[in-house]
């Protein structure tokens, strides 16, 4: 399976635990911002072993919005060579400033399959309510039939599904309150901290709640940064090279920033 890396550290788990192999495509830092390489990401399509693009959009963890464009290529790519994708998309609605998403489905040529929730968006995680896209009925009635047959789920429970029709046919208005309260959050720690280190020259990300934070201008020790934390667990909740490849100088600050806790 091939999935652009840094990765979001459940995707490891889930794929070894398939007996499946992991392929990264590292992004590429360019001035604040992240990008393909999209030769990169065909050279890993064109092996034939390699049967599935495992794509998250928006990206967890650098919270990068995949173009319309870029989608466009992927889903060129992807049919040329055989290669079915799965779309993560379940940051969906925490874009900002002018970044839209854009679903796998309108871009999509060949076999794919979206899977969301409003689990991010309202924070009902503990609902544990999602939902899936499949195009193709062949696929999806396969999809269905190992679900129920070999994974013994059957039925949505109950509370989630209620949950997802009222989060979305009357949220709106909180998810719009919930957005502008973690905009200004990413704001307030670029502010604090470019001040406190401008060689890092952070930006914040184009979409999701988490402060992706590259700290190697500061010539930190991956083992030394999680040892500083160590004393106040509770303000770190995974080091950045948990996150495998792209990860390392990187540190997931949780909550409470402004009270110097995360």
């Amino acid at each position: 399976m091939v999935v652009h890396t840094p990765a979001y550290d459940a995707f490891y788990k889930t794929i070894a635990g398939n007996q499946r192999r992991l392929v990264p495509v590292p992004l590429v830092a360019h001035d604040g911002r992240w990008r393909c390489d999209m030769a990169e990401l065909e050279r890993a399509l064109a092996e034939p072993r390699n049967k599935i693009l495992l794509l998250c959009s928006p990206h967890n963890p650098t919270g990068k919005v995949w173009s319309r464009d870029e989608l466009a290529t992927m889903a060129q790519l992807c049919e040329k060579h055989g290669v079915r994708v799965i779309s993560d998309e379940i940051h969906m609605d925490m874009t900002w400033e002018n970044h839209r998403h854009t679903p796998w489905c309108d871009v999509a040529r060949g076999p794919w399959a979206l899977f969301t929730s409003a689990s991010k968006s309202f924070n009902i995680p503990a609902l544990t309510g999602a939902y899936g896209l499949i195009d193709d009925a062949a696929t999806r009635d396969s999809y269905l039939n190992a679900l129920k047959s070999r994974d013994g789920l059957s039925s949505p429970c109950v509370p989630a599904l209620v949950a997802h029709i009222a989060a979305y046919r009357e949220g709106a208005g909180w998810l719009d309150a919930l957005r502008a309260y973690l905009q200004e959050n990413l704001r307030y720690i670029a502010r604090e901290l470019n001040q406190a280190f401008p060689q890092l020259n952070w930006q914040p990300p184009e979409a999701t709640y988490l402060a992706w934070i590259d700290l190697r201008a500061l010539k930190v020790d991956d083992s030394a940064l999680q040892q500083a934390f160590n004393p106040r667990a509770k303000d770190c909740h995974h080091a950045g090279f948990d996150l495998r490849r792209g990860g390392h100088g990187v540190c997931a600050p949780q909550r409470r920033v402004s009270a110097g806790q995360a």
